[in-house]
């Protein structure tokens, strides 16, 4: 299972990845993913996802890439997760690991407070399991909440899929929400690390392609749906 990026041009999902939309909802002080509509493709072994923000027929490509000039030039850093961490936040029990890769999801955000002073404050169970759900259920794997005893990622292993955010609160739509061992391969044949999770841009804006960086929400990208 892989995802292939075009050269100004889409990725190409193939290995029968499932597909599906959800929709980032605020419940009190924190969010949840609320199922959205049935998008599964015609041909599910093998479609075409947007990466340029002009499709007509999102989060499908319809070759506006073409039309729209769109520079979809690669600028992430390719150094593994662990190579890059921007910060590691220590707690009793676990620590956590942030690449400072942000897709404004604000998953890291609970009721009782934010993740990384949750992680803080681990020695009290509650605290340590809200601050466990707000690191798995980031949509970038910005954030990894690591065991201080046999140094394991504290979540679970995804199966593969691709889910399709959007951002109603926020009105627009989010990016593409890569869960599980899917490989993502760049437009030179390069191949990324493998994560459980990562947040690729769809608007075709954000500074750090092929990753989402948050600029949907600045440049108002919705897909029409």
């Amino acid at each position: 299972m892989n995802i292939d990026i075009k050269k100004n041009g889409p990725y190409v999902v193939r290995g029968g990845i499932p597909i599906s939309e959800a929709i980032i909802t605020p419940v009190r002080h924190q969010y949840e993913y609320v199922d959205g509509e049935d998008i599964t493709p015609a041909n599910s072994e093998e479609y075409y996802l947007c990466r340029c923000g002009h499709s007509k027929n999102a989060p499908f490509c319809d070759g506006a890439h073409a039309k729209s000039g769109f520079d979809g030039t690669e600028t992430a850093s390719t150094v593994p997760y662990r190579e890059r961490l921007t910060d590691v936040v220590e707690g009793t029990t676990m620590e956590l690991q942030d690449d400072g890769r942000c897709a404004f999801a604000r998953f890291c955000h609970r009721d009782a407070g934010d993740v990384w002073t949750l992680t803080r404050q681990d020695a009290d169970e509650f605290c340590r399991e809200e601050a466990l759900i707000a690191a798995s259920e980031c949509p970038a794997g910005r954030l990894v909440a690591v065991s201080k005893d046999d140094g394991q990622d504290l979540e679970e292993e995804f199966s593969p899929e691709v889910v399709v955010l959007q951002d109603p609160q926020k009105d627009v739509s989010a990016g593409l929400a890569v869960r599980g061992p899917v490989q993502l391969v760049s437009a030179d044949g390069e191949e990324y690390e493998v994560r459980n999770r990562v947040a690729l841009c769809r608007c075709g804006q954000s500074s750090n392609k092929p990753y989402c960086d948050a600029s949907h929400v600045s440049a108002g990208y919705t897909d029409g749906r």
